[in-house]
């Protein structure tokens, strides 16, 4: 199995457009890895930490019975996703993308797939 710093410096490499993706806690609000450059990876992690617990704690208070896949947040120049790991949902992964030269459904699997290789 690959470390986190290689599953995210490879889900950089594979995504058009990437410019940052990272590992977030948002129990904690710590960054646990990122790779890339072109955002403040600490202000992002903190920012998006908020942005989990927001909707994470919607979902209980609506008594869903579905799962977060993940969270798109759409700027006029970025895509951002968040997808929150499926064996901890308060571990994150967050990807920022360049919307003029990014896939954004390509960076959605790409992000899945990255997931699927990270083992905590």
């Amino acid at each position: 199995m690959s470390s986190i710093n290689e599953v995210l410096a490879q889900l950089i490499s594979d995504v058009d457009g990437a410019m940052v993706a990272l590992l977030g806690d948002s129990d904690s609000g710590m960054l646990l890895a990122s790779a890339g450059t072109g955002l403040d990876v600490e202000i992002a992690a903190a920012g998006t930490t908020e942005t989990m617990r927001a909707k994470l704690n919607t979902m209980r208070a609506l008594k869903l019975d579905a799962e977060l896949e993940d969270i798109l947040v759409t700027l006029s120049t970025q895509y951002h996703i968040i997808r929150p790991l499926t064996a901890n949902n308060s571990v994150f992964i967050y990807l920022a993308v360049d919307r003029a030269k990014s896939n954004l459904a390509m960076a959605r699997l790409a992000v899945k797939s990255a997931e699927g290789k990270i083992s905590l």
